[in-house]
Parts: structure tokens; sequence; C-alpha cells
């Protein structure tokens, strides 16, 4: 999902709009999940159960996907050095 927002945030910081949209992103499948829950009981009962399950299953994949995202920052990273390095200081 591409939630709009400002690009210049700082890292670990969250925009007021970006906020919004997940608020609302949270409230509809909680009233998705009441409507299961309403129209099918045992399905909704069996989602409860099986999301841990595999959340659990899943972890793994998002730290291998983590880690080979840091892999190729550093990659990129050592490309750029030389262009960095030959274009100066920056200014403001």
């Amino acid at each position: 999902m591409n939630i709009p927002g400002p690009a210049f945030l700082l890292p670990g910081t969250i925009c007021v709009t970006r906020a919004y949209y997940l608020l609302r992103e949270i409230r509809m499948t909680f009233f998705l999940w009441l409507l299961v829950l309403f129209f099918c009981w045992p399905l909704a009962l069996l989602a409860i159960i099986l999301y841990p399950i595999v959340w659990l299953f899943l972890l793994p994949f998002r730290v291998v996907g983590i880690a080979v995202d840091g892999v190729l920052e550093l990659v990129r990273a050592i490309i750029l050095l030389p262009a960095r390095v030959l274009s100066g200081p920056r200014r403001y």
C-alpha cells in the first residue's frame, strides 16, 4: 500500500497523513473481521487462531528481506562512493 506523505521525514518519525491512513486501515480490518464474525463465526474464529501461526511462519522471511535490503543498500553505497567523493562538499 502506497501511503502519501513527504519524503523528507527523519527515520523513525511518522507523518500525520500516514498515521491517519494506518488507523483507517486498522479500523477497516477490524470492521471486516466483525462482519465475518457475524455472518460466519467459525471462519472468524479460525482466522483468529491461525493468524499468529502464519505470522510466526512468515517472520523468518521478513528477517531475510531486511538483511537483503541492507546488503543491497551497502552495495549501492559502495558503487556510488566514487561519485560522492568526486562531487565535492555539499552546499546548502
